[in-house]
């Protein structure tokens, strides 16, 4: 624990060094993160009293732990490191305030989960502001999933402020977004640096070969050292793993305790919030002599009763904690509970509550409800799965029971936990359940198996189909909403094409749709009798007077592209983006944007899309997910970046899904026919066409048109023509017919074919497409002799195609222009050329005069950050203020 003095580490000069580094750039105004990590009892939460010490004179100082026993109360470790800086909540914005205030449990309301990140980041950094700020998080193993995120949010967002942080963290314990921050592993003392320890903490052995057997069975750990010999811990006939051997240790002193000592320390572990005030209260209820039983617990050096009940060390308070007998626990628990405030503290007082509970207990299952529905409210989902689980197992109904434990499954699924939410689903007997509830378990068990990998492709499906078959005669409407949920998450999980014909099987013998067409209706006739014929009813279950589509958006959004339908393409992604932004629904907002960057690629607007592709992984990052990688597969392709394409496909081969797959292969396909390496080109535009998946598949097939052509495979271009004319023709939109005429051409050899294409896509705000359609006919009357009229298409081809960035399909128009004679005029650079898709996305919002909190909002920056990379972009655009930001074309 924190003393007043600090003695020097014995052995942590390299450690000490890294710390040191960290508060002096945090002085300079640079701020930066360390994770120390190792074993419990190697001296992490000594190093942290250490710096602590080192920087009191020159840096606030803001510490907060982890706890074993509040690890799934949301926030409540970013809530210890905020408190000492509410001071500074009013010079909040309002949202941002608003936001800490719910995650805190100060309001009423759900916490955005992007904001309260960076809201808590604004908050540090105003704190900050007048003196530097070193943040110490003891602990870090235990502290709660909520916490974590928004924490390692912090962490890579303070460059730009005077803040260090440091975190302590077991290193056999991984944190989510901890592990990926910089780190450094805190190893075991040399020998020489053990014996100095023993000797400064004058350890005493009987000889020399007791000594050594310390030396080796504590493997350098301090801990182990100095606590070992004091229960004769070193003297076990076999080995056992050091932490366990110190815990036990603690449990030795602890069992040497008067009986009502005991107790008050058995409270004092059991709470987990410290406070002295609490365990008090809960004292007096047992009849404790607090004063007499406090200075014993504090004699014996495990626990310190002052403005917080403190432990030596975390493993004094677990040890003490599992040395207990059970009933003593229990007892403890009531006691606490009994103490606990429930207007201030409901959810800690339905926890002691629990945990005081043997059996079947209605009441206290009903407050575990309660204490769900608010940890879900503020954002704690793995809080609320840990409530409902408890609740089930407290249940005396065996009918609430099933309820609250399929609760718990959902829940428990949400936080990423697949396995524990099928472990959960296997506790119920599902012989007894009647269709309803035997559906939701089937659903939850296909929703478990598309997240655990290529076996689920198969069995997910299938337990899909098989809960909408159980409801097809009690809730039809549900039944047909379950096999397009079957659909839509192949979608998302990107395993669509082995998804959708097993679903569409078992749609044909569903349950009629009470309005009629709906999705999955069109769906089964798309299937069934092909796009002439169903792309109508198609349509009209997108765009009917109830079309739905907002139901299954990911759907609807690969649905307007088997349309070639960029308009209703651009309806639905624009309600995506704008109903994520209002809801803060992750999964919405990140889709939308996806889609919007892809859009942008198709219709030639890249500054558009490295713009989506930014805000999109800045999202990702708030949450401490992967980015979409299709977005930037597409991007690279179309801009002829081979390297880049090379790079992104090992990264993404590397995560494997369906769906992505495909997009690797429709987007290689777009960048070999683009370099000219048409057999290459073939090779991948038919692995994207096999897939069958929904737009990709369509969109694929002039690729492989144009790349069979090239090569001579006649046979194989006429098929895909074919297959593309059926899609095309049906939906008789003007991309639709522009595309397939100029496809058509390269296999008629027809020149009206090739002008066709033309009319169909000048004018109509496809100028990637219009670009390509030029070049196509500039080579078809080069190659007819006609050179005085190539040139005129190729230098079309060229001067449009670079003036989009399709750098590939640019190169071979000025190959095609030098083979009439004449050199393409060199291009001008554009403004994404010198910009990461970051800066731009920042160039491109200052530029329509975003306020650099505006922007700090949407990336999730501080806004000092923002404007250091204002001065970057500014650098690299040669301009000086934002108003000459305006002024360029790329920007608009």
């Amino acid at each position: 624990m924190p003393t007043t003095s600090v003695r020097p580490l014995i052995g942590r000069s390299e450690e000490i060094s890294h710390l040191r580094a960290l508060v002096a750039a945090a002085e300079q105004g640079d701020g930066g993160v360390l994770v120390l990590r190792g074993e419990p009892g190697i001296g992490k939460s000594t190093l942290l009293d250490h710096v602590e010490h080192a920087a009191r004179e020159k840096l606030q100082i803001i510490r907060a732990s982890g706890s074993e026993f509040e690890a799934e109360l949301p926030f409540a470790a970013l809530h210890q490191l905020c408190v000492p800086a509410l001071a500074h909540l009013d010079t909040l914005s309002a949202p941002y305030r608003d936001s800490l205030m719910v995650a805190f449990g100060l309001a009423e309301g759900t916490p955005d989960p992007f904001r309260v990140g960076l809201a808590a980041l604004e908050l540090l950094a105003a704190a900050a502001a007048g003196r530097p700020l070193l943040c110490v998080v003891d602990d870090a193993h235990w502290v709660d999933s909520a916490s974590a995120r928004a924490l390692t949010f912090l962490a890579r967002r303070i460059a730009a402020e005077p803040i260090a942080i440091v975190f302590a963290a077991r290193d056999q314990v991984p944190v989510r977004g901890l592990d990926e921050l910089p780190g450094l592993t805190v190893d075991g003392l040399s020998d020489t640096d053990a014996r100095a320890l023993l000797a400064r903490e004058k350890i005493t052995t009987l000889d020399e070969r007791v000594r050594d057997r310390l030396l080796a069975e504590s493997r350098g750990n301090p801990l182990a050292l100095i606590e070992l010999p004091k229960s004769g811990g070193f003297a076990l006939p076999t080995p056992s793993p050091v932490p366990g051997r110190i815990e036990r240790s603690f449990q030795v002193r602890m069992a040497a305790l008067p009986p009502d000592a005991r107790l008050l320390v058995i409270l004092a572990s059991a709470d987990p919030t410290g406070d002295p005030a609490l365990v008090r209260a809960a004292a007096q209820r047992l009849d404790i002599d607090v004063p007499a039983a406090s200075a014993a617990a504090e004699a014996s050096g495990l626990v310190v009763f002052d403005t917080r009940a403190r432990f030596c060390h975390p493993l004094a308070r677990s040890g003490a904690y599992r040395a207990a007998e059970p009933t003593l626990r229990r007892t403890a628990h009531r006691a606490l509970a009994d103490a606990t405030d429930p207007v201030a503290a409901p959810d800690r007082q339905a926890w002691h509550r629990a945990q005081a509970t043997t059996g079947p207990d209605e009441q206290v299952a009903v407050q575990l409800e309660s204490s769900a529905s608010r940890a879900q409210a503020r954002g704690g989902v793995a809080a609320a799965a840990a409530f409902l689980r408890r609740a089930a197992a407290l249940s005396g109904d065996p009918g609430k029971q099933v309820e609250r434990t399929l609760a718990a499954a959902r829940t428990t699924l949400e936080t990423g936990g697949a396995d524990a939410a099928a472990d959960l689903l296997g506790s119920i007997d599902t012989e007894t359940l009647d269709d309803p509830r035997h559906a939701a378990v089937d659903m939850l068990r296909g929703q478990i198996a598309f997240v655990h990998g290529a076996d689920g492709v198969v069995r997910g499906p299938e337990l899909i189909v098989r809960a909408a078959r159980r409801l097809a005669a009690v809730d039809p409407e549900r039944s047909r909403e379950y096999l397009v949920a079957a659909l839509d998450m192949g979608l998302v999980v990107g395993r669509a094409a082995g998804v959708m014909d097993r679903v569409l099987e078992a749609a044909r013998s569903a349950p009629p749709a009470a309005r009629q067409p709906d999705l999955l209706d069109a769906l089964v006739r798309l299937n069934a009798d092909g796009h002439r014929v169903a792309v109508p009813m198609v349509r009209q279950a997108l765009t009917g007077e109830d079309a739905g589509w907002t139901r299954r958006p990911a759907l609807a959004t690969v649905l307007a592209g088997e349309l070639w339908d960029m308009d209703l393409h651009t309806t639905i992604v624009d309600w995506l983006v704008r109903t994520g932004r209002e809801t803060g629904a992750p999964m919405t907002i990140r889709l939308g944007l996806g889609q919007a960057a892809l859009h942008a690629v198709l219709t030639g607007h890249f500054g558009q899309a490295m713009a989506a592709i930014a805000e999109e992984e800045a999202i990702a990052d708030a949450l401490g997910d992967l980015p979409q990688l299709y977005p930037r597969v597409h991007l690279a392709a179309m801009r002829g970046r081979r390297q880049e394409v090379l790079d992104l496909f090992a990264e993404a081969t590397s995560r494997g899904t369906g769906l992505l797959t495909a997009n690797l292969s429709w987007a290689k396909a777009v960048l070999d026919n683009g370099l000219a390496d048409y057999p290459a080109a073939l090779d991948a535009a038919r692995k994207a066409v096999a897939s069958g998946d929904l737009f990709l598949a369509g969109f694929a097939l002039p690729e492989l048109v144009e790349s069979a052509v090239r090569c001579g495979e006649d046979a194989v271009a006429r098929s895909a023509l074919e297959s593309l004319l059926e899609r095309t023709d049906a939906a008789g939109t003007d991309l639709a017919l522009g595309v397939a005429s100029g496809a058509r051409a390269l296999v008629s050899d027809a020149e009206d074919d090739y002008l066709e294409a033309l009319d169909h896509l000048t004018g109509r705000s496809l100028p990637s497409h219009l670009a390509r359609a030029h070049l196509r006919y500039g080579e078809w009357l080069r190659r007819a002799g006609r050179r005085r009229d190539a040139r005129e298409h190729l230098r079309i081809a060229y001067e449009q195609a670079s003036k989009i960035g399709l750098e590939a399909f640019a190169q071979r128009a000025a190959g095609e222009l030098r083979a009439t004679g004449e050199v393409a005029r060199s291009r001008s650079e554009h403004t994404y050329d010198h910009l990461t898709m970051q800066e731009m996305h920042i160039a491109r919002q200052v530029a329509t005069g975003a306020t650099t909190k505006e922007v700090a909002t949407n990336l999730f920056l501080s806004p000092r950050t923002v404007d250091a990379h204002l001065r970057n972009i500014f650098r690299k655009l040669g301009v000086t203020s934002r108003r000459q930001l305006r002024d360029i074309p790329d920007l608009g």
